[in-house]
């Protein structure tokens, strides 16, 4: 069975860490360097930069930042924020990181994903899904796809957009429910088992880690590949070698670090 990843999501701002609640009410959590240089040395099996206003902002990803993390971690790190074209991604990729997550512009732009993917190879596109869970008032409830650092709702349902990235050529989805982001609460059960469970690629699971327990939940109900959290290990509530010590004792199979 393949090892279950546990992955740090640094989401960046100005050059800082910052973390909220639902997308919303921004504190600062530190520096983005520092910080990835710290979830390297204590066993983190990836790293996730997301600069979190460059698709609202619409500028550029921040190439100076993935420089410096290239040359201070030695695992491997995905970043996203703006990203809308191959010369975007060869930049990234050439500047050090190792994969490139996409939203907005796959959503805005599906072929996007095709041509990424023919160009660079799947192994190295990550689709990230943010989704909401979204009731008309009719009786119409659904999980929908949101963009622009889920400020912005779609039409797209979570499931069958989950399904035609795949399709397209994503090498992974990055999976993030809104309604359970920051909030400590626990991972998004149910709707993170079904992609999962229409899934031929790993799913990042994200959004509302409070307890190593959760990471349990969402590795067997969940069916995750992967585990993404941020607030917790920023302000130092669950440490990465004991969380994964704790996944090891409950039989959930994780790389151990001396």
């Amino acid at each position: 069975m393949l090892t279950k990843r546990i992955i740090p999501c640094l989401d960046v701002k100005d050059g800082r860490t910052v973390k909220g609640v639902n997308f919303v009410n921004l504190r600062d959590a530190g520096d983005a360097v520092e910080l990835g240089r710290m979830y390297a040395d204590q066993g983190a099996d990836e790293l996730v930069y997301l600069d979190i206003t460059a698709t609202v902002e619409g500028r550029g990803t921040f190439l100076e930042l993935v420089k410096k993390v290239a040359q201070t971690i030695n695992i491997p790190f995905t970043v996203g924020g703006g990203i809308s074209s191959v010369r975007d991604v060869s930049a990234l990729l050439h500047a050090g990181a190792d994969k490139i997550s996409i939203n907005s512009s796959a959503v805005r732009e599906p072929g996007l994903i095709d041509e990424l993917s023919r160009e660079f190879g799947s192994q190295c596109i990550v689709v990230a899904i943010d989704t909401r869970w979204v009731d008309d008032g009719a009786g119409n409830a659904q999980h929908l796809v949101h963009t622009h650092g889920g400020r912005k709702p779609t039409t797209l349902n979570t499931l069958q957009w989950a399904r035609e990235v795949e399709n397209r050529g994503a090498g992974e989805i990055l999976l993030t429910s809104m309604d359970a982001d920051g909030t400590k609460a626990g991972f998004a059960l149910e709707l993170t088992a079904a992609v999962s469970g229409n899934a031929n690629i790993p799913v990042i699971a994200s959004g509302g880690a409070g307890t190593m327990a959760h990471f349990v939940d969402v590795f067997t109900g969940g069916k995750a590949d992967a585990a993404l959290a941020a607030s917790i290990f920023h302000f130092g509530e669950i440490g990465i070698p004991e969380l994964k010590n704790y996944l090891s004792s409950q039989s959930i199979p994780v790389r151990l670090t001396r």
